[in-house]
């Protein structure tokens, strides 16, 4: 069975893509189609915030975007210099709050320790905060995207807990993704199921689906990787048949397997 997942591929460097992996465990097929490009903006404006660590309380991430955005930072020797022989003890010092297991990785990756990895999604990470953190304290840094949702600084504002967001990058649809899905569904057909990992990502890729799938549309199992994408999913009339209960691939499968199965039954 035929598995379209609709992301961007793991960096090359770190072998398989865990999903395609996990998914090939339960003998589907899997493909992946990237759907976003990404811009990366006001990266001086991020160094120099990142560059005060006495101004704040902690870093929160969202997304493994934000953390690409420091790494393309201290990609520059006199930035990288100035992180590692300072900057990166000092922040060590406070927390750097993280949704995820993807994004956590990111995060020791630049040498910091992260918190809250197993909330899996923004009310929750809003919610881990809030149990932490005192009101009128200093503010924790928040780089993120020009499309990030409000939850989080929703829930911490009305706790008293301030934020200081900064947008680092924009979200795009990828160049190629029209082509790609047209030579996915021409070569391989119909899958079984189809993945979305973001609002993004439904937003660009459903049109394309709906036109090629035609009318085997409803034979497509849709699945979500979590909460705020099945939403997303639900707000275009797409029936959602499974939602990973925590965002990794492990979830994912095992999801989706049951999902196909109790078609099959």
């Amino acid at each position: 069975m035929k598995v379209l997942l609709l992301k961007d591929p793991k960096d090359k460097e770190s072998g398989p893509d865990p999903y395609i992996k996990e998914l090939g465990l339960y003998g589907f097929e899997a493909t992946l189609i990237p759907v976003l490009s990404f811009e990366f903006i006001s990266l001086e404006s991020l160094f120099e915030k990142l560059s005060h660590p006495e101004c704040y309380g902690g870093l929160v991430f969202t997304s493994p975007r934000a953390l690409e955005a420091i790494k393309i930072c201290l990609k520059e020797n006199s930035k990288n210099e100035a992180w590692s022989k300072s900057l990166k003890q000092r922040w060590n010092t406070k927390p750097a709050y993280v949704v995820g297991k993807a994004t956590a990785s990111l995060v020791e990756e630049v040498g910091l320790t992260p918190q809250g990895e197993k909330s899996g999604n923004a009310e929750k990470l809003a919610e881990y905060i809030c149990s932490r953190e005192k009101p009128n304290s200093s503010a924790l840094l928040f780089p993120c995207g020009a499309l990030k949702r409000e939850v989080l600084p929703t829930v911490l504002r009305e706790k008293g807990i301030p934020l200081e967001s900064l947008t680092v990058y924009q979200t795009t649809q990828h160049t190629d993704l029209q082509e790609s899905l047209s030579s996915y569904f021409s070569q391989q057909g119909i899958p079984a199921s189809v993945v979305f990992f973001s609002p993004s990502g439904v937003k660009f890729c459903l049109q394309h689906i709906q036109k090629l799938s035609g009318d085997f549309i409803n034979n497509i199992k849709f699945a979500a990787i979590g909460p705020t994408t099945a939403e997303a999913m639900e707000a275009a009339g797409v029936p959602v048949s499974c939602t990973a209960e925590s965002p990794t691939p492990q979830a994912l499968a095992a999801g989706i397997q049951k999902a196909l199965h109790l078609q099959n039954c």
